[in-house]
């Protein structure tokens, strides 16, 4: 991946071939701004995309309106944001610093050229890539939170940006920088707040207001149609989004939190063919998602299928939490499954405040001088335990049978063994927690003997079961006493991944039967396309 240095040409450094210029200017407009013209502001839709000819653009601050970044574009480079591929918004304002003449084209237009010039694709996709990279890691963007270790609304903000990949800055309150950014904004300095530029103060945040805000919450028309709904953005859901959108079927994929699923919470993959060194699972989905964006495959979130419907037509019918509906074709479950809830007093009061289920990078920031307690025995407890003991005094890994043998790689239980941060207790579960707005101790029981002792911490992670996501399901397809979805030869089907009703199939960890395995998911998303094909063809 390309990183930004003093100048952004090192971004582009194979840069457009005239033949490709030709092609923008067939179907693009020049266009003429004034010195101090801004072309974009934060928010707006990234509905073209932009070409220098002549001039420069710079990057502004929408908080100072200074020049927010030390490079500038000028002629033969480009404007745009990985969000240009899904019609989201642009993040930053950007202005013309000089007279600057441009090339402008619709997007529909760039990503049909795209499609057909895939030399133009590359370079196209390789800086808008490498700027949100650049972006993430030095947290430079136009969503600012204050406080969001003292309020659990803003927290979950932080939560959904990030792992949405988009990036935000976060202050915390009394800080000379939350100060700042209050005073500019004409609001308290001493309260939490989720701010998007300098004019949108977020009142009662959710995911789906500031989805709006970044363009995430993609537009779409009720009813609107596709050739293949996707429920579920998993490793599986976005593996079936890349083959959908190559095949040339029009596809929609639905996620209700975040693109990655579970798989998108772990810290470190090592065990994926191609990632020697590992790879973190947003970042393996991400480069999915971008790779199914360029194809053409659209995504919404968050967004949640509640119901799901035959039509008289033999299409099928989804209807979001929203009360929103779209139609497909054909329907791919690829749900997943989720951490299943302890049976504890008080556990859904303090989630977000200090029960978690998933361990990325920020809930590692809630385990600095605290012990993180992990509850479970499988490859996520693992990961988490190795991922959490780089930021926590210390771990502890609560595991209800006598081994990691049956539930855990063998490479992983190895590793936990030998790391001094890392305690195991075998026989042990969760009896109580302990606090009043945020979690300050819990009560381990030890299984064997029935003795039991409270301990200090402000951080516990829970990766213990799996509940599949089918509910929504209607009753369309049968499932097994779990609520897997049958598949395959258990209910008599031609394919590993047909259900027991025509035009909808199952992939990944909501099957029934499923290895519960990222590359195996990604595979079974992959295959399961070439039957949705034939059953839309027909």
């Amino acid at each position: 991946m390309e990183t930004i240095g003093r100048d952004l040409r090192e971004m582009q450094r194979v840069p457009l071939a005239a033949s490709h210029i030709a092609a923008l200017q067939a179907v693009g407009t020049e266009r003429h701004f004034p010195a101090g013209t801004f072309l974009v502001h934060a928010g707006e839709p990234a509905d073209r995309f932009v070409y220098v000819r002549d001039g420069e653009i710079e990057v502004v601050n929408p908080f100072t309106g200074e020049r927010h970044l030390p490079s500038t574009l000028g002629p033969t480079q480009f404007m745009g944001e990985i969000s240009f591929l899904n019609g989201g918004t642009w993040s930053m304002p950007m202005r013309a610093v000089v007279e600057t003449t441009v090339i402008e084209v619709p997007r529909t237009e760039m990503l049909r050229l795209m499609s057909e010039i895939p030399e133009m694709s590359d370079i196209v996709i390789t800086v808008l890539a490498a700027r949100r990279r650049r972006q993430l890691d030095s947290r430079d963007g136009t969503l600012v939170l204050l406080g969001e270790d003292d309020d659990r609304a803003v927290r979950r903000i932080a939560e959904f940006a990030s792992r949405n990949r988009f990036p935000y800055r976060s202050y915390p309150l009394g800080s000379p920088e939350a100060g700042a950014v209050a005073t500019s904004c004409g609001i308290a300095s001493d309260r939490p707040a989720v701010i998007f530029g300098r004019n949108i103060l977020v009142a009662d945040p959710t995911p789906d207001k500031v989805a709006d805000l970044l363009g995430l919450n993609y537009a779409l028309v009720d009813d609107e149609a596709f050739d293949v709904l996707i429920v579920g953005g998993g490793p599986a859901g976005v593996a079936a989004g890349v083959y959908a959108g190559a095949e040339g079927l029009r596809a929609l994929v639905v996620e209700d939190i975040a693109i990655g699923g579970q798989a998108g919470t772990s810290s470190r993959i090592e065990n994926y063919m191609g990632f020697p060194t590992g790879i973190s699972g947003a970042d393996l989905v991400w480069r999915g998602e971008v790779q199914a964006m360029k194809f053409g495959t659209r995504f919404a979130m968050p967004r949640r299928v509640t119901k799901l419907e035959r039509l008289d037509d033999g299409a099928f019918c989804a209807t979001f939490d929203n009360d929103q509906r779209v139609r497909g074709q054909a329907v791919v479950v690829a749900t997943g499954v989720q951490y299943r809830r302890l049976p504890i007093e008080r556990l859904e009061a303090f989630e977000g405040a200090g029960i978690y289920y998933a361990a990325t990078e920020i809930e590692a920031r809630y385990c600095r001088n605290t012990e993180a307690i992990i509850i479970g025995g499988g490859n996520s407890a693992g990961q988490a335990a190795m991922y959490l003991s780089r930021s926590a005094r210390c771990v502890r890994l609560l595991v209800r049978g006598p081994s990691l043998a049956t539930s855990m790689s063998r490479y992983l239980s190895s590793r936990l063994e030998a790391d001094p941060a890392i305690t195991i207790e075998y026989g042990a579960e969760l009896s109580a927690l302990h606090g009043g707005e945020s979690l300050d101790a819990v009560t381990i029981r030890n299984a064997v003997d029935g003795t039991a002792r409270t301990i200090p911490t402000r951080a516990v992670f829970v990766m213990v079961g799996a509940a599949p996501n089918t509910g929504w399901l209607s009753g369309l397809v049968d499932l097994d006493h779990n609520g897997f979805v049958l598949t395959g030869e258990r209910i008599g089907a031609d394919s590993p991944y047909a259900t027991s009703h025509p035009g909808i199939f199952a992939v990944g960890d909501v099957r029934a039967g499923s290895v519960k395995r990222v590359a195996s998911s990604v595979g079974e998303g992959s295959v399961v396309i070439s039957k949705v094909w034939d059953h839309v063809r027909r």
